[in-house]
């Protein structure tokens, strides 16, 4: 399981845009800390050695600090991202839910409190969602911040989203600081509805970064509105359409770290189930009809709904 990880994002806070997630009827803290913790566990016990979290997803680093210091694991590689603030105020009808801000005092502030909750688990930092336009990209002070978590022995990573993925990838891993590359992760969407990052990946693992996917089920698209294609093949195969869905995203080339977004030891376990799959070529060939225009995908996650 060294190529999955396990993301919080649909359990650090009640209303997320996730489709099917299975949750607590009940979505107060104490009922979204047990129903993580759970999934937690389930995934400790089938062999899953990473959990990836952020500032921005409610109380996800509480949560997971306070199941790391209750269980004692010493062997899970924690990932955690900034650059987002979580301002739902626990509400499933808040009109906002997150605010971004790629500044240094941002960075401070929220290190400060990743540092806090998760005491000295954090293997990798990620800025939240670069895109193009982010103002990171000129700002050297931040750019040199960054870099100085290495001194730290933290690495130094950062997501992607958007039509553009491709180009931030390549552009971000130009940054330097003294000299020296700043970035030596970078975690990205990629599924079989929008694969359009995939050559920037490739070239990234080329180089010797490590690649995380996320998103790798199209925030639950490809299980609650999985084309029939997808049905077929995963009825064929023996397991759910999350399943193939993934199996997709390990059986790339550039041997990507999928992410994982679970909301229950069930969903968990039929995500598992990919690393059994074993895609034909005729498979992929498939599962390749099934790109959308990157635009057009981007468009229509933007308006799928918080619940």
């Amino acid at each position: 399981m060294d190529r999955i990880a396990v993301g919080l994002a649909a359990l650090g806070r009640p209303a997320y845009i996730n489709l099917g997630r299975e949750l607590p009827e009940v979505r107060d803290v104490p009922s979204m800390r047990a129903a993580t913790h759970e999934v937690l566990d389930a995934a400790y016990a089938a062999g899953v050695r990473w959990v990836d979290v952020a500032r921005s997803y409610g109380r996800s680093e509480e949560f997971l600090g306070g199941w790391l210091a209750d269980r004692g694991h010493q062997d899970v590689t924690v990932s955690s991202k900034w650059g987002y603030r979580y301002v739902g105020d626990w509400r499933l009808d808040a009109e906002v839910h997150e605010v971004k801000e790629h500044t240094l005092a941002r960075f401070r502030e929220q290190w400060a409190r990743t540092r806090e909750l998760l005491s000295g688990h954090v293997r990798l930092y990620q800025v939240h969602s670069l895109t193009v336009d982010s103002p990171l990209f000129t700002d050297q002070p931040l750019i040199d911040a960054l870099a100085g978590l290495s001194a730290e022995g933290v690495e130094v990573g950062f997501s992607t989203s958007g039509p553009a993925q491709a180009d931030v990838v390549r552009r971000a891993f130009g940054l330097e600081s003294a000299g020296q590359p700043v970035f030596g992760s970078v975690q990205s969407t990629w599924n079989v509805f929008e694969p359009s990052a995939g050559a920037a990946l490739a070239e990234a693992k080329a180089a010797g970064k490590r690649v995380l996917v996320k998103e790798t089920l199209a925030n639950g698209r490809l299980v609650a509105e999985a084309p029939g294609t997808l049905r077929r093949m995963a009825e064929a195969h023996g397991v759910g359409p999350d399943a193939i869905a993934v199996a997709a995203v390990l059986e790339q080339e550039w041997a990507p770290v999928a992410v994982l977004g679970p909301s229950s030891p069930a969903q968990l376990a039929a995500n598992l189930a990919a690393t059994q799959v074993r895609l034909s070529d005729a498979d992929r060939a498939a599962l390749g009809e099934l790109a959308q225009d990157a635009r057009e995908y981007w468009t229509l996650r933007s308006h799928l709904g918080w619940s």
